[in-house]
């Protein structure tokens, strides 16, 4: 499945990107974007979510599930539209400046990427370090796992050496194997004998409040996949090979987790799912026993070394894009002489991610809700995407478009909606709301007085004036 390229996962900086990326024959194909989509999508933090959603709502979860679907699927038909109208590689910046104008393009970029980052690799860390030290007791000191990880990939970046990243293919093969056999094995009966068998559809309520306001914790399951799209240089065919990497990509999880999450609700008590900081290791041991801890600490180590890894090589490489365009500190242009690694960037995203580790220790408690602030993070940055759309449609009405999405503007609208609304109800507690939006709303309100400051002062620029889009296909 892997190509080598793979390694360029990762949306490197714009002038570099672009220069090196004419030089070379395109050479992904769809089964390589199609490992891209799903492998940065899983991950512990979906596999932990998407069982407590099961066990708030049972049965029911499956419904915010498929609107957590279709609104991905949203998503994916404006990455598609935009990637192929704008085909350079970057990231939602290249796009939004050109649409929306900079203060949008930076907003965008920090909330999807680097917000998700201090959030998401945070929970995913603290994830990894729980679930080791739950199935090896005393064996390591707290938050060493964690630390020990961030470390070694964020070595391995300024490194310049990408052997993980090169494994993306067969890393995400790995997990939709790991969950498919988790769900398979309990909905079959394949395990041991199922224990709730009996009580699984008990007190179903589909229409039920709280089955419906899961559906910002559902969407989790399904970020991540437009980052097929700073690929499209190096893309065979792209004008098939990215809409369908990402459309296969999003129904692919969808089967995989439904299935997952079914599977769970024969095993595993309801309440015990909602509540443990764990569920996938009370799946696992529920299902194959003993045999089962071993099954799930190579899935944790899997996932979570694939995400941290990806992130520290694709992140930063944004900030180094954004750094040539003006848009962020300049010194996140500054690359190493040996390896070309953006070691200022490296070196930002990896404090950022270790930040809230310090902070929230070893609490399981920390994990749900740095998760759904990285959520509220993302879905703005979904939100600004559907503009984007709108806005170009609007502004270059004639433009070349290779892909057009049906319906439009359908999908923009519901997306937009849809999305509104899920950050709305992202808080599955009253008692969590506060603390969620505190989080996101904090870290976000500094990243747009730091934007806003940075135009002015720095660029000299409007807020909201687009970029001529033929300065933006010209760059070189």
């Amino acid at each position: 499945m892997h190509d080598p390229d793979l390694s360029l996962a990762a949306p490197v900086g714009l002038a570099q990107a672009s220069a090196a990326a004419r030089k070379r024959k395109p050479s992904l194909g769809l089964t390589a974007l199609l490992a891209v989509a799903i492998g940065l999508v899983v991950s512990q933090g979906v596999m932990v979510l998407m069982l407590q959603g099961a066990g708030i709502a049972g049965l029911g979860f499956l419904i915010p599930l498929a609107l957590a679907f279709l609104l991905a699927l949203t998503y994916v038909l404006s990455f598609a539209e935009l990637a192929l109208m704008i085909p350079r590689a970057g990231s939602l910046s290249s796009y939004t400046e050109v649409a929306l104008g900079h203060f949008p393009a930076i907003l965008a970029t920090f909330s999807g990427y680097v917000v998700v980052a201090m959030f998401a690799l945070s929970a995913e860390l603290l994830l990894l370090d729980l679930i080791i030290n739950e199935v090896y007791p005393g064996a390591f000191p707290s938050m060493l796992i964690a630390y020990g990880v961030l470390v070694v990939f964020t070595l391995l970046n300024l490194l310049g050496i990408d052997i993980f990243a090169r494994l993306q293919s067969a890393l995400a093969l790995i997990m939709v194997i790991v969950l498919l056999a988790l769900g398979l094995a309990a909905v079959t009966g394949s395990g041991s004998e199922p224990a709730l068998s009996t009580a699984i559809t008990n007190d179903w309520n589909p229409m039920g409040a709280s089955v419906l306001t899961l559906v910002a914790l559902a969407i989790w399951g399904f970020v991540g996949a437009e980052f097929v799209c700073p690929l499209v240089e190096e893309s065979r065919n792209p004008k098939r090979t990215i809409p369908w990497s990402m459309i296969l990509g999003v129904t692919v999880i969808f089967i995989t987790i439904a299935l997952y999450c079914v599977g769970a609700l024969f095993y595993v008590p309801q309440d015990d799912l909602a509540s443990s900081a764990l569920p996938h290791y009370l799946f696992a041991t529920a299902l194959f026993g003993e045999a089962g801890k071993l099954f799930l600490v190579i899935a944790a180590i899997t996932a979570t070394c694939s995400t941290v890894n990806t992130s520290l090589a694709a992140i930063p490489r944004m900030l180094y894009g954004m750094a040539v365009n003006g848009q962020a500190f300049p010194q996140f242009k500054r690359v190493s002489k040996k390896y070309q690694a953006p070691w200022v960037a490296v070196l930002f995203v990896a404090a950022i991610t270790g930040l809230p580790v310090v902070f929230m220790g070893d609490d399981p408690a920390a994990i749900g809700l740095l998760l759904l602030a990285a959520a509220v993070a993302w879905l703005l940055a979904y939100i600004i995407c559907h503009l984007d759309v709108i806005a170009l449609r609007r502004r270059y009405p004639d433009l070349a478009r290779p892909f057009k999405t049906p319906f439009y503007p359908l999908p923009q609208i519901l997306g937009i909606a849809g999305m509104l609304v899920s950050i709305y109800y992202v808080s599955p507690t009253p008692e969590m709301t506060a603390s969620i939006f505190y989080s996101a709303g904090a870290v976000l309100g500094l990243v747009s007085v730091i934007a806003v400051l940075w135009i002015k002062l720095v660029m000299r620029k409007p807020l909201f004036t687009p970029e001529p889009i033929d300065k933006v296909l010209a760059r070189k």
